[in-house]
């Protein structure tokens, strides 16, 4: 009997971690393209909704980024054929790592700031960088997450990749600033 109440004493001392994952109904991206006209800077707000993914209990969290996710095809319509299959594939997948315990620690109302190394894959290209984020628990299943800093992509990058310039042309932009600035707004939900 006193094994079994020992048992069950340490079973009741471990931590639980949650199983965060994103709720795609309030996850989203903002960006700011400035196009460059004869007539000067011309800006352009596009949004990717609907992010989704996890955290596995190792931390790892991956977000694929799909051209249906954004605004792009409202702006559009219909596309060609031959582009209609891209729709569902991913444009990037950005990955990094974020233990479930630092989240878990959280006390409603309380905020955390965590500088995260994101790695983004895209068109067999991988490229790393450093993304501060703030992470502010909301309740007790719900976390919000924001930027803790100005984030703004390379728009010479994105212009180099194959796929995310083909979109750039198909919205008339032949040019663009050297930076999209980037707000994020997204909710952890425990599942």
């Amino acid at each position: 009997m006193a094994c079994l109440a020992l048992s069950f004493a340490g079973l009741v001392a471990l931590p639980t971690q949650a199983a965060w994952q994103l709720e795609p109904s309030r996850s989203g991206l903002e960006a700011t393209v400035i196009e460059i006209t004869p007539s000067g800077p011309v800006p352009h707000r596009h949004q990717v909704r609907e992010l989704s993914g996890r955290i596995d209990a190792d931390g790892t969290l991956r977000l694929p980024l799909r051209l249906n996710q954004t605004d792009v095809l409202e702006r559009l319509g219909p596309l060609p054929p031959w582009l209609a299959g891209m729709t569902e594939l991913p444009l990037a997948t950005l990955v990094t790592r974020l233990p479930p315990a630092r989240l878990d620690g959280l006390a409603v109302g309380e905020s955390l700031t965590e500088t995260l190394t994101f790695r983004v894959d895209a068109e067999g290209v991988s490229r790393q960088e450093p993304l501060a984020l703030r992470f502010t628990r909301a309740g007790t299943d719900r976390i919000r997450v924001t930027n803790a800093e100005r984030i703004a992509v390379d728009g010479r990058e994105l212009m180099a990749n194959p796929t995310l310039r083909t979109v750039m042309a198909l919205l008339g932009y032949e040019q663009i600033g050297d930076e999209v600035p980037v707000t994020l707004e997204a909710t952890l939900v425990d599942r």
